[in-house]
Parts: C-alpha cells; structure tokens; sequence
C-alpha cells in the first residue's frame, strides 16, 4: 500500500488531516481512496495499524542543523526530537523568534541543506506555515507508533514514513502559479485551472518522476474542486511515496550523503 499526507497540526473536520491511499501499478499510481482524519489520535491510529505501507508525508522530519547547534540541543535525531517534543508551542515560538532576531535581515532563518532546493519553508518557521509546529506534532507520533524512518531512525520496516512535499512537484508541473487557498475570497477560477492543469500532466505522467496518475473521473473532479489543495496535496505526497517505492530499500531514492539530523525530502 502507498499513501500520502496532506498533514494538519491541529485538525479538525472542517480542516482534517487528509490521506491518498494507492497502489502502483505497471508504472501508473491508482488512487484507491482519500481517507480524512479530523484529530491527531486518529492520525496515531492510522499510522499504528499493522498493514504494510510506504508513505510520504507533508510535514517536515527535522530541523537545520545550524540551529540546533546554535541552541545547544542534542544532535543526534531521535534525542533531538524527543528534546523538542517536551516543549510547547509558546516556548518554541519564543526560541525561534529569538534566534530570528539576532539575525540580519534576508538570512533571518536557518535552512535544511535541501530547503532551497525543494522550495519548502525552513522547518523552524512557525507562520505561515506553521511547519514549526506540523513537526511538533507529528514526529512523536511517528515515533510512538514504531514506524521506520529512513536514514534517520530504524523501525517496523513493513511501514515506511518519508518526508514528502507537494510543493516540490506543483512547481514542476505549473511553475509558481498558485493553486490552492484556504480563503473563500483567494478561490479563484485561476486557481481552479491551476489545479485542473496540475492532474492532466500527472495522469499523462508529464513528470521527472516517469509515474502516470490513474484516475476515475468521480476522483479527478473531486481534486479538481477541492479548492483548499488539501486532497491534491495528498495525491502528489502519493505521487513521490510511489517513486521512493520504485527505488526500494535501504534509501528509497534517498540520497548517501543526506545529514542524519536533517533529514530529506523525497526526490529532492
């Protein structure tokens, strides 16, 4: 099984935690069904069921280096993560914004070596998005239910959790026009046809990922007009868990050199 998360720190059912359940098949990714979590202890359960699966997940699995260092926290993960997990999100907003302030303007936050390059937000960033706290939330759970984690932290290798970014593969598709929004005002027809663009490239497979999406026209009408982004967000964090499928253990396209403390993003 395949899946991919369109993640919220805090959902809720009007803003759920949104999941692409697939398989892939002679190189097409079937989209089987979106499943919607509205809390974090369902989101737990999902992830703690004893099935096999390999997932791509829209939340980063760690922090830059450059400030973890600088505050003076562990440095190997799994201690950094249990580290961040007993602090609250006051406290956190507070340390960032300090080490923000100390910094010159244009280089206020510290990057992932691959942030740039996959155009994601600095996972210290607790605005707009407030992956800061997606982290926060997320990664202890990832953590309670055992699953494995490549080149960051060995568990059940039968579920397989990987650091995904829808963003990464939009651009690649519709360069930086916008396609989502989750203000009524900002859901324009552009963006309607941002999205509809986005699905025709992937079920013709027009990627660096050499996957074709499979769709019925019920699924391709509902991401079409899912104006938030949520459900096609979870479709391309699918997209990129079926290309690290492709490559397999131990990396799953991962790269050798990538920072054990960092992590990375999943085609990257």
């Amino acid at each position: 099984m395949l899946a991919g998360c369109d993640f919220s720190s805090s959902p809720t059912r009007r803003k759920p935690i949104v999941m692409a359940v697939g398989r892939e098949a002679g190189g097409r990714v079937v989209l089987d069904r979106l499943e919607k979590l509205e809390s974090l202890a369902a989101f737990s359960e999902w992830l703690s069921q004893p099935r096999a699966w390999i997932g791509g997940f829209d939340f980063p699995f760690g922090l830059p280096r450059e400030l973890v260092e600088h505050l003076g926290w562990p440095t190997t993960w799994r201690e950094c993560m249990a580290h961040y997990a007993t602090l609250d999100r006051a406290t956190i907003r507070e340390t960032f914004a300090a080490y923000c302030d100390a910094r010159p303007v244009g280089s206020k936050f510290a990057h992932r070596r691959f942030d740039r390059r996959a155009g994601s937000s600095p996972s210290m960033k607790w605005v707009n998005p407030p992956v800061a706290y997606m982290l926060h939330a997320a990664v202890p759970l990832l953590l309670e239910a055992g699953v494995h984690i490549p080149g960051l932290h060995d568990g059940d290798a039968s579920r397989v959790a990987l650091e995904a970014y829808p963003g990464l593969l939009a651009r690649e598709l519709v360069g930086n026009r916008s396609y989502k929004s989750d203000e009524k005002a900002k859901q324009t027809s552009d963006r309607l046809i941002a999205r509809k663009d986005i699905l025709a490239a992937l079920e013709q497979g027009r990627t660096r990922l050499g996957l074709r999406l499979k769709l019925t026209h019920a699924q391709h009408d509902l991401l079409a007009d899912d104006a938030s982004g949520d459900s096609l967000d979870a479709v391309l964090c699918l997209v990129q868990a079926a290309w690290a499928a492709a490559h397999g253990a131990p990396r799953y396209g991962l790269p050798e050199d990538l920072d054990p403390l960092e992590g990375w993003i999943v085609s990257a």
